[in-house]
C-alpha cells in the first residue's frame, strides 16, 4: 500500500510504502473490542468501597433478648438493616484488570491501524516539529489537512514546541511511537503518522 507523504502546511513530500502485514488486514472487530476492553478495565482505579458490617464501629452486643418481645430477633446495630449499619454486599476495593495474551494485544494493533487504513483515515506527514509553540498557527496547519479529531504518532520523542501547541487543542492527543494504543487509534476520526513513526512500527512487528 503507497500512500502519499505530507508536510504540516499541506505539501507533498514523496510518497512510502505501507507493509499490507500490518495496514492491509481485514479488520476484525472482536479482536479491536477485546484490546479496548483490557486497556479500559486495566486502567480502573478500583478504589471504589463501603464499610461492611464487620468494620463499622458500633456495639456488637445483642440489642435485646432472643425471645418475648414479639419483633424480629436482631443480633448487633452493625446489621445492614439498621441505619448507620454495614453495606451488605458493598463493593470492595479490588483490581479490574484481566489478562490479555501478547500476541493478541499486538494483533488488536494491528487490526485497529488496518482499519483506519481501510477507511482511508491515516495521513503520513513527513515530521511534526515547530519552530516555537504557538497554538493558532498549529490550527491553522491542522486546518490545511483537514484535521479535527486526530491522534499523532511521532518518533520516539515529540517535539517539545509540537507537544506544547497541540495540548490546549480540543480532540487532539499526541504520543510517541511507544506510546500507541488501540483505544486511542480508534477514539479518533484520524491517524496521523510521522515517517519515523512507520519505521518504527514495522521494525516493532517484524
Amino acid at each position: 500500500m503507497k500512500l502519499d507523504v505530507m508536510t504540516l502546511d499541506g505539501a507533498a513530500a514523496g510518497s512510502v510504502d505501507l507493509s499490507d502485514a500490518i495496514y492491509g488486514l481485514e479488520p476484525r472487530v472482536d479482536l479491536i473490542h477485546r484490546v479496548v476492553r483490557y486497556q479500559l478495565a486495566k486502567r480502573q482505579a478500583g478504589t471504589h468501597a463501603t464499610l461492611l458490617r464487620s468494620e463499622i464501629n458500633r456495639t456488637k452486643k445483642k440489642l435485646y433478648k432472643q425471645k418475648g418481645t414479639g419483633g424480629a430477633r436482631h443480633g448487633a446495630a452493625s446489621a445492614p438493616q439498621f441505619r448507620g449499619g454495614g453495606r451488605a454486599f458493598g463493593p470492595v476495593q479490588r483490581s479490574h484488570a484481566h489478562d490479555l495474551q501478547k500476541k493478541v494485544r499486538a494483533l488488536g494493533l494491528k487490526h485497529a491501524l488496518s482499519a483506519k487504513a481501510k477507511d482511508a483515515s491515516i495521513i503520513i506527514v513527513d515530521d511534526v516539529k515547530l519552530s516555537e509553540p504557538k497554538t493558532k498557527a498549529l490550527k491553522g496547519q491542522f486546518a490545511k489537512l483537514g484535521l479535527g479529531s486526530v491522534l499523532i504518532i511521532g518518533g520516539a520523542e515529540i517535539d517539545k514546541n509540537f507537544g506544547l501547541a497541540a495540548r490546549s487543542i480540543p480532540n487532539v492527543d499526541v504520543l510517541p511511537v511507544q506510546g500507541i494504543n488501540v483505544y486511542d487509534i480508534m477514539r479518533r476520526e484520524k491517524l496521523v503518522l510521522t515517517k519515523s513513526a512507520v519505521d518504527a512500527l514495522e521494525a516493532r512487528f517484524k
